[in-house]
């Protein structure tokens, strides 16, 4: 019975912190797709319009491509961003004795599936509209979808706890997204290098393991990036952030009160 209040608190806070970031704009949630499409439709008409020539994405469509690449890292940005700032966000909460903190990474990355959720619907329609129909590949998107939630929780989990001493580290962590885009293979395509040394030290970032997989899923025709070991050292990467970000966090909890 406390499982079930537990989880049914955490649903509902979720749901409360997606509105609650809408909230008397007239517009609403729609905001949260608006920046999205803009932002694909204005790569979409750089580099596949303006300057085709500077990217590569085989016979697949361009905006397939980037689409593909851009759905896993807008949920990425979005839940490492306010996840980040959870117990600053809900400070009132931290300071209540009865309330369990370590929910609150929690709420922020499950209040980001919100807008993942629709985004990857709109990648599968638009995989259709190029003809590339859902297949059995497509449950591969689920899959991928829970690698980057647990892969982004654990780094909240060290994120937050971090921010509550050095404020200074949200910023840090914009500049390290804006890098971090271009170090991920979204706009460009990691196949078309020819070293293979800079390709395996690009692979170390357990970020491509899930943009690769969301492209696989519509249009790759591939299961597990067609390498088990690659995800088994995904998921030894993901356990050994997330266990560091609950060790962390569970150390410095009894000091957040105390700084917020």
């Amino acid at each position: 019975m406390e499982t079930s209040r537990k989880q049914k608190l955490i649903w509902r806070l979720a749901k409360n912190d997606f509105k609650k970031r809408y909230a008397g704009s007239y517009l609403g949630a729609l905001w949260a797709l608006a920046q999205p499409l803009i932002t694909v439709g204005m790569y979409y008409i750089v580099f596949g319009r303006i300057f085709p020539n500077q990217r590569q994405s085989g016979d697949v469509p361009f905006v397939l491509f980037l689409t593909a690449g851009l759905v896993p890292w807008f949920f990425f940005t979005e839940a490492l961003t306010y996840g980040t700032n959870a117990l600053l966000d809900y400070n009132y909460l931290v300071k209540k004795v009865v309330f369990d903190v370590n929910v609150l990474p929690l709420i922020k990355v499950i209040a980001a599936v919100f807008i993942h959720a629709f985004f990857a619907i709109i990648l599968i329609v638009l995989g259709m509209v190029y003809d590339i129909m859902p297949s059995v590949y497509t449950l591969q998107i689920p899959y991928y979808s829970f690698c980057l939630f647990m892969l982004v929780l654990g780094i909240c989990y060290l994120t937050s706890s971090v921010v509550v001493f050095f404020r200074d580290l949200s910023q840090i962590i914009n500049i390290l997204l804006q890098l971090g885009m271009w170090a991920t293979p979204i706009m460009w395509d990691m196949d078309a290098l020819t070293n293979e040394t800079v390709k395996t030290l690009i692979k170390i970032n357990p970020l491509v393991y899930v943009v690769r997989g969301y492209r696989d899923a519509i249009y790759g025709k591939e299961c597990f990036n067609g390498s088990l070991v690659y995800t088994l050292y995904f998921w030894v990467v993901t356990a050994l952030i997330f266990l560091a970000g609950r060790v962390l966090f569970r150390r410095l909890k009894p000091h957040f009160a105390d700084v917020l």
